[in-house]
């Protein structure tokens, strides 16, 4: 029997927002997580000196292997030898690559729901089965130890992503810890998704490796180093799974690009670059928040990392996916619909990327407002709950 894989909509609104785009409509992309910036100069500096000076060839860097195991001691305090650092093709490759050494099929692997689309698929492509926990407002989107705890038969395995994806939501460092706990009690195999550790609005992210040294940790160069196209990406193992993970990795994958290596190794210093893209997606967050009132949106995820908002349109539609395909051939605006993160009440929410440029975030502003007034926004001021740890925001706060 072949696997059953959900479409990922996002892909279709992009594919359609690209058509307008050909045809000569402006077109502003707020449907994909990927940032408007390019790589830092420096490190592209470094691909072109390393495409002059070389043929490349099937090559996993040392180097970026040993510096992105001082990173885990520089920015959580986390001991990891090199050697258990493996290069991928991007975080998906990773996510992959770690599903298969941990589990067989049929196994159960929790996660919560809002969640990455992919993480579903991929579980499935490799007849995992997914068991998502619905995680809403009281949860702040996220998974809690105390679901976990609650789960009879324990799953073999949990996904865990802070910030997440589509909500940008955060898991405290104290439930952070009592996951771990329940996961290590229970001998439940974690897997956590870092890929958004470094763009965050208040309170920096924890590692997972923190908590429970056994978890394998999945990031790339995609987000906060802003290398998306460059595909490259690693995955932290335990010392146990290093051979499985390298026999794995050497079938399926091979090496990342010869390039991307090289430029990712001289992004890590490009610090005050990168910081500066960090400044831009604050701002960018800040422009939203303010205009939601304006739109109508009344009922959001709190975005305290990652570059989204997670809207609730549920007094506007049941049907996110026809939303957003209206939304983007009447104003030019592409987004993201629900259905992707949540196939349960995903039909009444839309995710807003923030990642663009100012200007196509104000410029997108203004094409949306009247759009959402005529489609039935009544411009009210979203419902407010306390964000522990940030201060309210008078414009737009989350519940």
């Amino acid at each position: 029997m072949i696997a059953h894989v959900e479409p990922f909509h996002a892909t279709t609104i992009g594919r359609l927002a690209y058509e307008l785009a050909a045809q000569g409509r402006s077109v502003i992309h707020l449907e994909y997580g990927q940032p408007s910036t390019g790589a830092p100069a420096a490190a592209i500096a470094a691909a072109h000196a390393a495409l002059d000076a070389e043929a490349g060839g099937y090559w996993e860097s040392p180097a970026l292997c040993a510096r992105i195991a001082r990173h885990y001691d520089e920015a959580y305090g986390v001991a990891v030898s090199p050697d258990q650092v493996l290069l991928t093709c991007g975080a998906s490759p990773a996510f992959v690559l770690a599903l298969s050494c941990l589990f067989r099929p049929g196994a159960r692997v929790a996660l919560a729901r809002p969640g990455y689309v992919a993480y579903r698929n991929a579980m499935r492509t490799l007849y995992i089965e997914p068991v998502e926990l619905p995680c809403g407002p009281a949860q702040r989107y996220q998974i809690t130890a105390a679901a976990i705890d609650a789960m009879d038969p324990a799953p073999d395995g949990l996904i865990v992503a802070s910030p997440a994806n589509p909500t940008g939501t955060l898991i405290a460092s104290e439930e952070l810890a009592a996951i771990a706990a329940v996961c290590a009690r229970k001998g439940i195999a974690v897997i956590s998704d870092e890929i958004y550790h470094g763009l965050t609005y208040g309170d920096p992210a924890q590692s997972l490796l923190q908590h429970l040294p056994d978890a394998l940790v999945v990031n790339s160069f995609s987000k906060w180093f802003s290398m998306a196209g460059w595909r490259l990406g690693w995955l932290v193992v335990p010392p146990r799974l290093i051979d499985a993970a390298r026999a794995r990795i050497a079938n399926l994958f091979l090496t990342p690009p010869v390039i991307a290596q090289h430029a990712g190794l001289v992004a890590f210093d490009a610090r005050a670059e990168l910081e500066g893209h960090l400044h831009t997606y604050a701002c960018n967050r800040e422009l939203l928040l303010a205009a939601l009132p304006r739109l109508g949106l009344q009922r959001i995820a709190p975005p305290d990392g990652a570059f989204y908002i997670w809207a609730d349109i549920g007094h506007l539609t049941d049907d996110s996916l026809a939303f957003c395909r209206k939304l983007l051939a009447d104003t030019g605006v592409a987004t993201a619909p629900g259905v992707d993160f949540d196939p349960v009440d995903g039909h009444r929410f839309i995710r807003f990327s923030f990642a663009a440029s100012t200007p196509e975030i104000e410029d997108a502003i203004e094409r949306m407002v009247p759009w959402f007034h005529a489609a039935g926004g009544n411009g009210e001021a979203p419902a407010v709950c306390h964000n522990p740890g940030r201060p309210d925001n008078a414009a737009a706060t989350a519940y």
